[in-house]
């Protein structure tokens, strides 16, 4: 193997952050696009878990969580320091709260035990949170584009993708512009580009 491989689903917003923060760091790579209904076997052997995205660099090492592959991938050269700000506590956040409130705002039928609207409400409160930091700074750790930006930005995609309508007429502007700057740049469109 003379190239690392990157088992990734274009949809997925761990496998997107991931491709974001590899493509940023100029490490060369060929992608697996991978079909979630018939997953590859090599994949599934790499890494048994089966989800998205699994990293196989060159020297034979299996990397399968999202985060672990965007700093591995920054570590080896982070041109804009992303790395820099330390906004942990806020993945986290966004990971092992919003994630979960955010499945079951899109998911809601299959979470019968309340509605649609208490799920969003929940995930609301963490909209608010990055409202009130954006409200601050054109970004989540201040002036420049930083890991919790490009960590987070899927998962809010995904969020507003729900019910646009919803979204738009919201009381978050400065998550709208965030979010809006995320979704045109150059470095998004380049790893949303479908690929044969």
């Amino acid at each position: 193997m003379t190239a690392h491989v990157l088992y990734s689903f274009r949809r997925c917003p761990y496998a997107m952050r991931a491709r974001m923060a590899l493509r940023h760091s100029g490490v060369p790579l060929t992608t697996v696009e991978v079909s979630l209904k018939a997953k590859p076997a090599e994949m599934l052997a790499l890494s048994p878990k089966g989800t998205v995205p699994v990293l196989v660099c060159a020297d034979g090492r299996v990397i399968d969580q999202s985060l672990d592959i965007m700093r591995w991938a920054l570590a080896r050269n982070d041109p804009d320091n992303w790395l820099g700000p330390d906004r942990t506590a806020l993945i986290e956040e966004n990971d092992q709260v919003f994630k979960a409130n955010l499945d079951r705002y899109k998911y809601a039928i299959r979470y019968p035990e309340q509605p649609m609207e208490h799920y969003r409400a929940q995930g609301e409160q963490f909209l608010q949170h990055l409202e009130d930091l954006l409200g601050h700074a054109p970004y989540l750790a201040g002036d420049m584009l930083s890991l919790a930006d490009v960590a987070l930005a899927p998962f809010v995609r995904q969020f507003a993708h729900v019910d646009r309508e919803w979204f738009e007429q919201a009381p978050y502007p400065h998550l709208r512009v965030w979010l809006e700057r995320f979704l045109t740049s150059a470095l998004f469109t380049s790893v949303m580009a479908k690929t044969q």
